[in-house]
């Protein structure tokens, strides 16, 4: 049996199976992103008949129901909904909804004088050449003859041969949802993995819809079991955070779902300020299907959302069924906002205190993750807290999400979550990946890099946070303040300083151990002095009790302050023929420091 087929279908008729659910279109799946002159340029194809390219639609396995018939699931689009909502914005004349969830007419305007489409605007709409939105053209009541006669009149057109050129031209326009477009059908005992395959192979434009878009197409398209409405939790929830100001679109846009139970339980977010996690909707459902089914393969979400049993590879409604009451309560905990606020105030804990400190989504997710399934376990909080810190911090030390997660997710998420003890399995990784060697070579090794956002160093400054350091020669102004204001990152040997004494490879002046956080006054003052220079300056002022960099003017604090910023001994004497020497002992200070940390986790 083939894999696909391919056919054609006419526009009329594929609205038509849109519209009495034969084709499945999530109904959030996305936003309408194109423009309008995209629209128009659409139209315009079909009306010169030239190829707009093919649809894609997979027929749902099928599915076993209780009487032991089996039941031809739906037809799920794949790819072309742009197109199609396209189409039915301009022919059938129905409101889109936008990125930002505000309904729009897109209205495409007509000059059959010159047979050209424009995108509507008040121009076209006073121009009788155009017929100002051709939707009037396309409605079942339209009387086309009639229609041309108007036409013909307001444009003062009486000779035969123009009024019939101008009835060819109208009657070719209509006959638009007569022309065919492309359908390719894949089979419905295609697995999830080859359907990503086989999309990814004849996807011309190059853009790749994940496992996550393939699921979110299933369960928007569900509304036997309410897929349709954990979409909207999903969905609405990720746009809050992202825009809470649109809040008053959706409830004014979703009338029906936000006087639902649902609604009110993410209406919270409008009030969130936090942006260190900011999950989207490939967030919130691996989270909730990897900590609710113990699986971290999103392909397995798509074939228990269709009843699969994996046992004995049949369909069986009955686990479809589960399955979409089990994701929906999973969403509900990850949106939940006591859930939530209390993960937010472990990454704080740590001294998560930006985005930015931690560069892979994933660990974030997992530590969600994680944290909610060990609440549902029922573990002892202090439990959770120590596990789940732990773990963010040794995944981003050991890049344990980097790339693909899923194999990672659904192996650790297993171990996390059988084992009587979360810590055996956290202290059996620990043993493994965080042995003395990693931290007095590996570690060290790691952070001899000029990647500023390498998660070493994001390490190292959470540890700097987590401590209450301050930053670089400062007195009072901790480094979790700089980065809340954006402080300045500062070359403790300058870089022009470097740069005139012959280091000239970016990648040695812009050593991660050549960096630390500082006021921007003190910055500016030290300029491009060699250590030697602006460091006998700073003991100057503690013999003069005068603050020249910063307010440090007692010895005590300042061998303080060099120690929580790991500079090694001997820095106030510093040229630039100790500068390979002092990046080599600033390595082993801060690996040091970040191990205390991590040990001050436990």
């Amino acid at each position: 049996m083939s894999n696909y087929d391919v056919n054609n279908i006419a526009v009329s008729s594929l609205l038509a199976s849109i519209k009495n659910g034969e084709i499945a279109i999530p109904e959030i799946q996305r936003p309408f992103v194109w423009d309008s002159t995209k629209v128009r340029d659409l139209i315009d194809s079909l009306y010169q008949n030239y190829p707009v390219g093919y649809i894609i639609v997979w027929q749902n396995p099928d599915v076993r129901l209780k009487d032991g018939t089996m039941s031809i699931g739906k037809k799920v689009l794949i790819d072309g909904q742009q197109r199609i909502t396209a189409l039915t914005a301009a022919i059938v004349g129905q409101e889109v909804v936008g990125s930002d969830y505000k309904k729009k007419r897109i209205v495409i305007a007509f000059n059959p004088l010159e047979e050209q489409f424009d995108v509507a605007t008040p121009a076209t709409s006073n121009d009788v050449k155009y017929i100002s939105d051709i939707s009037e053209i396309f409605n079942p009541s339209c009387d086309v003859y009639g229609f041309v006669e108007d036409y013909c009149e307001k444009n003062g057109l009486e000779i035969k041969e123009e009024k019939s050129k101008i009835s060819k031209v109208i009657t070719r326009l209509k006959s638009i949802e007569n022309n065919n477009l492309g359908v390719i059908n894949l089979s419905h005992e295609l697995d999830i993995e080859q359907v990503t395959d086989i999309f990814i192979r004849i996807n011309s434009k190059g853009v790749v819809l994940s496992q996550a878009d393939f699921a979110m197409s299933k369960i928007s398209s569900n509304e036997i079991y309410g897929g349709n409405i954990t979409r909207k939790i999903i969905d609405y929830f990720c746009h809050l955070m992202q825009s809470p100001a649109d809040y008053e679109l959706i409830k004014n846009n979703d009338v029906e779902f936000s006087t639902t139970s649902e609604f009110d339980k993410i209406k919270w977010v409008v009030k969130e300020n936090e942006d260190i996690y900011v999950p989207d909707y490939t967030d919130v459902l691996r989270v909730a299907f990897t900590y609710k089914f113990v699986r971290g393969r999103l392909s397995d979400l798509v074939a228990l959302l269709s009843g699969r049993d994996f046992e004995t590879r049949e369909f069986r409604d009955e686990i479809a069924e589960t399955s979409f009451e089990e994701l929906r309560d999973a969403v509900l905990s990850v949106v939940n906002e006591t859930n939530f606020k209390r993960y937010l105030m472990i990454l704080k804990s740590i001294g998560i205190e930006k985005a930015s400190l931690v560069r892979s989504q994933n660990v974030l997710n997992f530590g969600y993750t994680l944290f909610i399934g060990l609440r549902s376990r029922g573990i002892d909080s202090n439990v959770i807290e120590k596990t789940v810190r732990r773990w963010l911090v040794a995944t981003m030390l050991t890049g344990r999400y980097s790339g693909s997660p899923e194999s990672s997710f659904d192996y650790d998420i297993k171990r996390f979550m059988f084992l009587d003890n979360p810590l055996e399995y956290l202290e059996q990784y620990e043993a493994g990946s965080l042995s003395d060697a990693f931290w007095e070579h590996s570690l060290v090794d790691h952070l001899n890099t000029s990647v500023a956002s390498s998660p070493y160093y994001n390490v190292f400054l959470m540890a700097q946070v987590n401590a209450h350091d301050k930053g670089f020669l400062s007195e009072q102004i901790e480094i979790k303040t700089m980065l809340e204001e954006r402080g300045d990152i500062h070359h403790l040997f300058p870089k022009k300083y470097l740069m005139k004494n012959g280091i000239t490879n970016k990648s040695l002046y812009n050593q991660i151990a050549n960096y630390a956080y500082l006021q921007t006054e003190i910055n500016i003052k030290i300029s491009d002095d060699a250590p030697n220079e602006y460091m006998s300056v700073v003991l100057g002022q503690i013999e003069t009790g005068q603050g020249v960099y910063g307010g440090i003017t007692n010895m005590v604090e300042l061998k303080k302050n060099l120690e929580m910023n790991c500079i090694p001994e001997g820095f106030e004497s510093m040229t630039i023929d100790d500068y390979p020497r002092f990046l080599d002992a600033r390595r082993k200070l801060m690996a040091k420091k970040i191990k205390a940390y991590y040990e001050s986790l436990k």
